[in-house]
């Protein structure tokens, strides 16, 4: 269930634009905080594409974390989040690509 839920929440693409973001280099792991669920994420150019790789977890958990991976052509965006209880706001991630950056920054998400 918890890897159902947390692929379904991190695959909705976005173009959105970054806002007080960092710039990722390539290789370079970033650390991606959802409140329960940990993870990092880098991103390597390839020839269609830079690839963005994240790595989910929850801290102490037994299970497996999850990997989620999404090929950025420039000007999209993949946004990270997980779901939370009735009324409590959702943190999230964005991770976008502009011309040649990767830029990373948390997003407020919207329902």
């Amino acid at each position: 269930m918890f890897a159902r839920t947390l692929i379904a929440a991190a695959l909705s693409l976005a173009a959105a634009g970054p806002v007080a973001a960092q710039t990722l280099k390539p290789i370079q792991s970033q650390r991606i905080d959802l409140g329960q669920v940990k993870g990092d994420a880098y991103y390597t150019v390839e020839q269609n594409g830079y690839r963005v790789v994240a790595t989910f977890a929850e801290p102490g958990a037994t299970h497996v974390p999850v990997r989620v991976e999404a090929v950025l052509a420039p000007g999209q965006t993949v946004t990270f989040s997980a779901p939370r209880e009735a009324g409590a706001p959702r943190e999230a991630v964005e991770i976008s690509r502009r011309n040649d950056q990767i830029l990373v920054h948390n997003a407020a998400a919207v329902d």
